[in-house]
C-alpha cells in the first residue's frame, strides 16, 4: 500500500439501548413527575403542575414530595381551603416541616384566620432564622391587631 491511499476504515459505534435502571437512582414516574411538576411551578403554570401530580399522586398517595408541590400549586391559584387541608395533614405528619409550616400560615394569613396564622409563621420563623419569615409574623401581628402602627 502506498502513502495515497488510504485503507477503507469504517468506525461505527454500537448500538446503544434505553438504559433501564432498577434499584437505586432509578428515575420512575414519581420522580418526573416531582421534576415536571416543580418546573411548571417556578414558571407559574399551577394548573398545568396540578394535572402532572394529580396521576402520580393517585398512584401514591403519601409521598411528601407531591404533596408539598400539589400544595403549593393550590397556594398559586388561590384554592386556600384545599392548600390548608392538604399543609394542615402534612405538618402533623411531619411536625418539623418548617416549609408546610410556613405555608399553612400563609394559608391562614390569605384567608384572615390570622389568630390560626400566627402560632405556625412563628414556629417556622424560629427554625429557620429566616427574617422574611420574621417579617411575616410581624406583619400578621399587626394584621391581628396584637402590635398597633407606630407604638
Amino acid at each position: 500500500m502506498d502513502e495515497t491511499t488510504q485503507p477503507d476504515l469504517r468506525i461505527q459505534a454500537p448500538a446503544i439501548a434505553p438504559i433501564q435502571v432498577f434499584g437505586p437512582g432509578a428515575i420512575g414516574k414519581h420522580e418526573t413527575a416531582y421534576r415536571t411538576a416543580h418546573d411548571l411551578l417556578s414558571r407559574r403554570a399551577p394548573k398545568e403542575a396540578l394535572d402532572v401530580l394529580e396521576p402520580a399522586l393517585t398512584e401514591e398517595p403519601g409521598n411528601r414530595g407531591l404533596r408539598s408541590l400539589r400544595s403549593w400549586a393550590y397556594l398559586m391559584r388561590a384554592q386556600l381551603k384545599r392548600a390548608e387541608a392538604e399543609l394542615v395533614s402534612l405538618v402533623a405528619d411531619d411536625p418539623s416541616d418548617a416549609w408546610s409550616r410556613h405555608a399553612l400560615g400563609r394559608a391562614l394569613e390569605r384567608q384572615a384566620k390570622y389568630d390560626d396564622a400566627l402560632p405556625h409563621l412563628r414556629l417556622a420563623a424560629a427554625m429557620t432564622g429566616d427574617p422574611e419569615q420574621e417579617y411575616d409574623v410581624l406583619r400578621v401581628e399587626r394584621l391581628a391587631g396584637r402590635i398597633t402602627p407606630g407604638a
